[in-house]
């Protein structure tokens, strides 16, 4: 089914018979647990509805491609400040996906230390829940909550809540300039503890990373005269030689971090996911490498672990082990290892029992995306 309208979207879910696969620019299929359901492709809603920079404010359909939303905002020096990711190098895909899919997966590139994710930026969302009614919640201004904040709900469901055909973001003002202090460090703990202390100064480091064989990476962002005053300063705290990244090559750099281009490995590789406490990530990197040769970036100032090894080899209980209280998502793998493997970190027994009432609340009969995110969903 392809809707072209909200109408048409609710009719056609009201009198299914059948689960549908949702899919807006089809980037990320190769994220989460194969769906095997009718297509329900909602590649129509992908017009700008409004755009009001004076207000910071952008409301487009769900299916707006992110390379022109951000090609948009370029116009008039404004960005998404939770800077989404494009994965299509990642899924061999030929789009970098849309403004609905960043909020579904809810998504967030190296800025999430200083911005937060796309849940953090959302202002409303306009779908069709699973009897066909539809929802519109939010407004194009902030405003408090009562009950659930729906919007925010969303953020992270993958698409098995709500048939999403509009979204309103707040957007922020781009920086006028960026640098990058790039400080050579030999090893996981040595560029956590660097990190830290970057992440803790005066500075105002809005991204901090770390590539095997380039170093720890500190980003600085703002008017040409603070960027250089603070880069000055962080170099002087830091007591380590560095070299300094103009705008250029910064941006390049911290492109292939969100991109996780980055990242060394096979077309075949598994790639993971793993969120932990920023002073875990060397324990976790440590007790992993006594078992499996893997390759690896960190990103989020030690919070992000992105890990690739061979597919052929079964380390999900390794990982979710090490990670622990953290969690693990398998992001990459085959469609046949994901359709037996838990993809998404299993959860525990209360908060699986809350996630099955919301499922219910907004999808009773299972109509979006089942299976997506954990079997009994």
């Amino acid at each position: 089914m392809k809707p072209k309208s909200l109408a048409e979207l609710a009719e056609g879910v009201a009198g299914a018979r059948a689960p549908f696969a949702l899919q807006g620019a089809g980037s990320k299929r190769g994220l989460g647990r194969p769906v095997v359901a009718e297509l329900l492709d909602l590649s129509a809603f992908n017009a700008v509805i409004a755009y009001e920079p004076e207000e910071l404010i952008l409301e487009c359909g769900a299916a707006a491609r992110l390379k022109d939303v951000q090609g948009l905002l370029n116009k008039q020096g404004q960005m998404l400040a939770f800077e989404p990711p494009d994965f299509s190098a990642l899924f061999s895909s030929k789009h970098a996906g849309t403004l609905g899919g960043a909020l579904m997966c809810n998504l967030a590139g190296p800025r999430r230390l200083k911005a937060g994710a796309a849940r953090d930026h959302v202002l409303g969302a306009t779908g069709v829940n699973g009897t066909g009614e539809i929802i519109k919640a939010g407004a194009r201004v902030v405003k408090n909550v009562t009950g659930y904040d729906v919007p925010r709900l969303l953020a992270g469901s993958h698409g098995t809540l709500m048939a999403l055909t509009s979204v309103i973001f707040k957007v922020m003002p781009r920086p006028e300039t960026e640098n990058t202090l790039l400080v050579p460090c030999g090893n996981e703990a040595s560029a956590v503890a660097l990190m830290a202390k970057a992440l803790g100064s005066s500075c105002e480091v809005s991204a901090a990373a770390y590539v095997p064989g380039q170093g720890v990476a500190l980003r600085l962002e703002g008017i040409d005269v603070s960027v250089a005053y603070r880069r000055a300063k962080l170099a002087t705290l830091l007591e380590a030689e560095s070299q300094v990244l103009e705008a250029k090559a910064s941006a390049s750099l911290w492109q292939a971090v969100r991109d996780v281009t980055a990242l060394p490995c096979q077309p075949s590789d598994c790639i993971w996911r793993i969120s932990v406490a920023p002073q875990h990530a060397p324990q976790v990197i440590a007790a992993l490498r006594q078992q499996f040769a893997f390759t690896f970036i960190i990103d989020w100032g030690g919070g992000l672990i992105w890990l690739a090894h061979n597919e052929n080899q079964d380390h999900a209980a390794a990982i979710r082990a090490a990670a622990s209280p953290g969690h693990a998502t398998l992001f990459r793998a085959s469609e046949a290892t994901r359709a037996t493997a838990q993809v998404f970190q299993p959860l525990p027994p209360a908060l699986a029992a809350l996630t099955q009432r919301v499922k219910q609340a907004f999808d009773q009969k299972g109509q979006f995306n089942p299976g997506r995110m954990y079997p009994e969903l």
